[in-house]
């Protein structure tokens, strides 16, 4: 939910991939339960960021294993059980009276917050390890921020400060200090 791993990425997830320091998980490799790991989906490599909740869980845990920062061995590569980390959220779930969240739906639940966040579709992309981005855009484009008039106050705020920005100068005369003519406040046109 926090860092939008596809299944296969996080089976394959090792503790070298996770840097508490930088503040990345290092996307490296996916996990096939036939062929152990492959490449990524789309063959690229990717960093995702870490959120400082996620940071917290992911210390936690890397303690609770008995690896630490620094240290030079980690626990030989393997992907977990996907059956009994499944059984465990599933029971997570039914305690909290909650409905159930499969791993999939938790990818989609990390792009929510992240564009609710404000984080560019292009980076959303990239740490959501799409190939393009108008795959981002086709599946989130309906949650990110926008419509008509947002669009036409945003427009309204741009054209007021490119006519201030114009107004001091342009009533002296027709050029700048670079010697180029600028556009006078009042032949702006509505077109």
């Amino acid at each position: 939910m926090y860092a939008g791993l596809r299944c296969g990425e996080l089976m394959a997830l090792r503790v070298e991939d996770v840097d508490l320091g930088a503040s990345v998980i290092h996307v490296r490799r996916g996990w096939d339960r036939k062929e152990g790991a492959v490449a990524t989906k789309n063959r690229k490599e990717r960093n995702v960021p870490i959120a400082a909740v996620l940071s917290d869980h992911l210390d936690e845990h890397l303690l609770s294993v008995g690896w630490a920062p620094g240290t030079c061995s980690a626990p030989p590569p393997r992907a977990f059980g996907y059956t009994s980390a499944m059984d465990r959220a599933k029971k997570a779930w039914k305690d909290a009276k909650l409905a159930r969240l499969g791993l999939h739906e938790a990818r989609h639940t990390f792009a929510s917050p992240m564009i609710a966040a404000g984080v560019n579709a292009k980076a959303l992309s990239t740490y959501m390890g799409h190939s393009t981005i108008s795959i981002t855009l086709d599946r989130y484009g309906h949650l990110m921020p926008g419509n008509e008039s947002e669009a036409a106050g945003l427009l309204d705020a741009y054209l007021a400060r490119a006519a201030s920005d114009l107004a001091p100068a342009s009533r002296q005369s027709c050029t700048d200090s670079t010697g180029l003519n600028r556009v006078q406040p009042d032949e702006i046109t509505h077109g």
